[in-house]
């Protein structure tokens, strides 16, 4: 990015006739820089000439919709704000498995049904746009209910939010694919989160120094912004020049969806990608065991949260546009990083529980989350470049629903950690978690560079 800013300097310095650039053209060189940013691989000619523009479209709309995600987080606003109003804790514990589970395990069955559109930027426009309404829809929720009819309202809305989620990622994969070329869709995708990140570090601050007053109006206007940003996200989407792809594998849902199982049989570096990123859902499921470790230990004040928040909405900062560009050259390696790094968080985890005072706990345990979440960041932006990467046009998709689905199967056994920990204690899990992650990098080391393919 640093290099591509000097040289627009350097021609608006030594050209002072060079005509005004559109800004969508100036945001791309910016990233990519002249010579790397005419390079194209694995897309056709036409989406080729677009990419300034179709770059641009994908900044915005994944900027807007991971801002949107960080504002409306169920392990941190949704929880709060039930709590708050006194929804049962059974619905508040469904919150996180519902979002992650829910979004995922469908789209083995969907896939088939995005399959059979030539054009697919229409599914991820309007999964969002359903996204946001549900989403908007808590924030009216909030104020007008609570007890256990909030919750269940909530769980009800999150539900629908979850399976127009999972038609939304398998169709934005393959859309990316299509229209954004290999060596440019980890930046392009680690840009936006860097860029909602600094939405939802702003808002964490606010929080954390009491500019925003932790109310259920302040969540509920948060939840309103939120839905909002899936909206804008949706008419920013449709403004993709995405060429109409092939649709063979599309039609009955059932049927194809059992004919996609045959890949996961035949293809070995398939079966190797959904290894590593079963173990790497250690990273996801760790934090809310930090906080827990914190509350054991007499943090159990809401404002002990606050530095957890800032913690990983910097992380994200500082993190993000460095997986992104670090993806495009080798994916293989950012998983590998991430599973090493998020093995040493748990070591680190596991120090603060034994050795640090109580004063210091929260403070520690959110140096730890910091790099959990680095670690998390980076487990995201590289399997999401890595699958889209390793696939082609006609299997991108099917690749995409079958480890999402086999990884939501498994974020279903989740509760299996929280039953560990009441038995054995937290600090159990997070040594189990260590060893996943250790294992996920064990695993990642035998994948291919499909980057250089």
């Amino acid at each position: 990015m640093v290099s591509g800013l000097r040289n627009l300097v350097m021609r608006s310095l030594t050209n002072t006739e060079m005509p005004d650039l559109p800004l969508h053209t100036t945001a791309y060189d910016a990233l990519f820089g002249d010579d790397e940013g005419r390079v194209c691989r694995d897309i056709p000619e036409s989406a080729c000439n677009a990419q300034p523009e179709n770059v641009s479209a994908h900044l915005i709309s994944l900027a807007a919709t991971k801002a949107g995600d960080g504002l409306s987080d169920p392990k941190l606003i949704l929880a709060w704000v039930l709590n708050a109003l006194g929804a049962p804790a059974f619905l508040i514990g469904l919150l996180v498995p519902l979002r992650e589970a829910g979004a995922l395990v469908p789209q083995l069955f969907a896939a088939g049904a995005i399959r059979a559109l030539p054009v697919r930027k229409w599914a991820w426009a309007i999964s969002s746009l359903i996204q946001g309404l549900c989403v908007a829809a808590m924030g009216a929720v909030v104020l007008i209910f609570d007890g256990v009819m909030v919750g269940w309202i909530v769980v009800g809305l999150l539900a629908v939010f979850a399976l127009s989620r999972s038609v939304a990622s398998v169709a934005y994969k393959d859309v990316l694919g299509k229209t954004v070329s290999k060596a440019k869709r980890g930046t392009t995708t680690g840009t936006a989160d860097s860029i909602a990140a600094m939405v939802v570090l702003a808002f964490g601050l606010a929080l954390s120094f009491d500019i925003l007053t932790r109310s259920v109006e302040v969540v509920s206007a948060a939840l309103f912004i939120a839905g909002g940003c899936w909206m804008v996200a949706a008419a920013v989407f449709l403004t993709l020049k995405e060429e109409p792809g092939a649709t063979e594998g599309g039609g009955n849902a059932f049927e194809t969806a059992i004919g996609q199982l045959s890949l996961l049989r035949e293809d070995r570096q398939l079966q190797r990608f959904i290894a590593t990123r079963g173990l790497l859902i250690a990273t996801g499921l760790a934090p809310p065991y930090l906080v827990t470790i914190v509350a054991q230990r007499g943090g159990t004040d809401l404002s002990q949260l606050g530095p957890f928040i800032v913690a990983s909405g910097l992380a994200s900062v500082v993190s993000s546009y460095f997986w992104g560009r670090l993806s495009d050259r080798s994916s293989r390696r950012v998983l590998i990083y991430a599973g090493l790094l998020g093995s040493l968080s748990m070591a680190l985890a596991l120090s603060v529980t034994f050795l640090a005072p109580t004063w210091v706990m929260a403070y520690a345990m959110a140096a730890v989350l910091f790099v959990l979440m680095i670690a998390y960041k980076g487990v995201r932006l590289g399997r999401s470049t890595h699958i889209v990467d390793m696939g082609s046009q006609e299997t991108r998709a099917a690749y995409t629903a079958l480890s999402n689905t086999i990884v939501g199967g498994l974020l279903m056994l989740a509760a299996l950690f929280g039953a560990l920990a009441s038995l054995a204690g937290t600090w159990v899990v997070i040594a189990v978690f260590a060893l996943m992650c250790a294992g996920a990098a064990i695993v990642a080391s035998g994948l291919d560079e499909v980057q250089q393919a």
